[in-house]
């Protein structure tokens, strides 16, 4: 053990002693779920570095502006708009198929599996 981590050590085991970490919200509860779990373990830091710098991969940006332009469309009464917006929808599934054609992910099992979950949980 280095010299720093042995001084973090000493600074947790004062705390513990003092009751510094006696009335700390969560107590006694579990863990929340580990959103990652199905990540292997090699790759779920990187992900979790990802995830809180608030990375979005560019086929989850592309979902989630195709559900909002699916959205305004499900709410726009004028034709003129509705079609503008429909022409958008249909770029951004074009780039979706191609990005994801190119990437082959969606050939993978696991990724079709997965699929709507991941959507989800990412947006």
């Amino acid at each position: 053990m280095d010299f720093s981590a042995g001084i973090a050590e000493e600074k947790i085991r004062a705390a513990l002693r003092k009751g510094d970490f006696d009335n700390l919200p969560g107590k006694g509860k579990p863990l929340p779920k580990d959103d990652l779990a199905g990540v292997p373990d090699e790759l779920r830091i990187g992900y979790k570095i990802l995830k809180n710098s608030g990375f979005v991969p560019p086929e989850v940006q592309l979902k989630k502006e195709m559900v909002t332009l699916e959205e305004l469309i499900a709410c726009c009464k004028d034709e003129k708009e509705r079609a503008e917006l429909n022409k958008r929808l249909n770029e951004k599934i074009i780039r979706f198929n191609n990005l994801m054609e190119k990437r082959k992910i969606n050939q993978s099992s696991a990724f079709s599996q997965y699929q709507n979950k991941i959507y989800r949980k990412l947006y």
